[in-house]
């Protein structure tokens, strides 16, 4: 899974970027710079491969990860001049920062977090737009040596286009099947999902549902069909590094029964319809990310493409029962260890073992 980071400039873009990958990037001037992108990864937080951890002590712990890609700053009327949106039109998702917090040193303007959003929306909407006008040059000279292929291509560019320049996000617009096909990697950031993060201070995280901004940015969330997290990324970022026990104790005080991030990570696997099985044993505890209704043998070729290939049977306990039952043997003598053939489809928190012939 890849998310990409956007934001106006000096909204925390950065910082939450930091705290999620336990990077040291800049904050200050990289926002201004036309730089490369940061790239770092996440480990994605599970409580279950915690427990297979303790109950098998493996020689190797491995968490599903996340990579997360964080741009410059997008600048208010840059529009088609923000090349370097091109780095993230490969992402699956768009982590969308707003600031929900005052600072007079660096803004001119109060809040506004409706504003603010839909200022960065009509940026990527304009990106889109120089998009969609070079497939459709490409697609009308192709055309000429009548292949209907290209046609359609450029009679569905034309009506994107025209949709994009109304100042409706691709999202909105009704694809086709065929339409799909043709942009299945075509990049559009406007039809990507969104996760709205409302960046805000210590004190309006302690009361985060009364704050105004947070309240205009979630009703622009539910409009979109998006979702929406406040975070405290200053916050976040320090609380990073330290003790776990340290950490604990500055989180009560705010009131803050887990992390923002892991609450983040946890939205953008629901968002996007992506589960976890696991795989455990001595040598390895092992978390696997797939799409949610992926069968048992494309599951194995997460694994390794040989088990895919040779796949015969999926041995398999749900980890709600193994955990209930306390030891593998005695959910075997419960019958909860189940073997399940190629049709099956993976369910999240599946510990699976996997038999296979090459």
């Amino acid at each position: 899974m890849k998310l990409g980071i956007v934001g106006l400039p000096n909204v925390g873009k950065t910082t939450l970027f930091n705290a999620l990958t336990g990077s040291h990037a800049e904050t200050g001037s990289y926002s201004n710079a036309a730089v490369k992108p940061n790239i770092g990864q996440a480990k994605v937080p599970d409580e279950r491969l915690d427990w297979l951890a303790e109950y098998y002590h493996p020689k190797k712990y491995t968490p599903a990860t996340i990579d997360f890609v964080d741009v410059v700053g997008i600048k208010k009327g840059g529009g088609r001049g923000n090349a370097y949106l091109q780095t993230i039109r490969q992402v699956d998702a768009l982590v969308h920062v707003v600031r929900c917090f005052e600072n007079d040193e660096l803004f001119l303007e109060e809040a506004d977090a409706r504003r603010d959003a839909e200022t960065l929306n009509l940026e990527l909407i304009l990106a889109d737009i120089e998009l969609v006008e070079r497939r459709l040059d490409k697609a009308k000279k192709n055309a000429k040596g009548g292949d209907k292929k290209y046609k359609r291509e450029a009679e569905m560019c034309e009506a994107l286009l025209e949709h994009l320049s109304d100042g409706r996000p691709a999202s909105a617009f009704e694809f086709t099947e065929d339409d799909k096909d043709i942009l299945q990697d075509g990049g559009l950031l406007t039809i990507k999902p969104i996760i709205y993060v409302a960046n805000l201070d210590e004190t309006g995280m302690a009361d985060y549902a009364a704050d105004a901004n947070y309240k205009a940015l979630a009703e622009l969330a539910k409009e979109q069909d998006a979702a929406v997290l406040p975070v405290a990324a200053k916050f976040e970022e320090d609380i990073a590094d330290m003790d776990p026990d340290e950490a604990q104790m500055f989180m009560e005080e705010l009131g803050l029964t887990e992390r923002g991030l892991d609450r983040l990570i946890r939205t953008s696997y629901d968002l996007l319809g992506y589960i976890s099985f696991l795989t455990a044993g001595e040598d390895d505890v092992h978390a696997w990310t797939i799409v949610r209704g992926t069968k048992a043998p494309k599951a194995a070729g997460k694994v390794h493409t040989d088990i895919e290939r040779g796949f015969i049977r999926a041995e398999i306990v749900a980890f709600d029962d193994l955990k209930a039952c306390g030891t593998m043997n005695a959910a075997k003598e419960k019958g909860l260890v189940r073997s399940e053939g190629k049709e099956y489809v993976m369910q999240d928190g599946d510990i699976t073992y996997f038999k296979f012939n090459v």
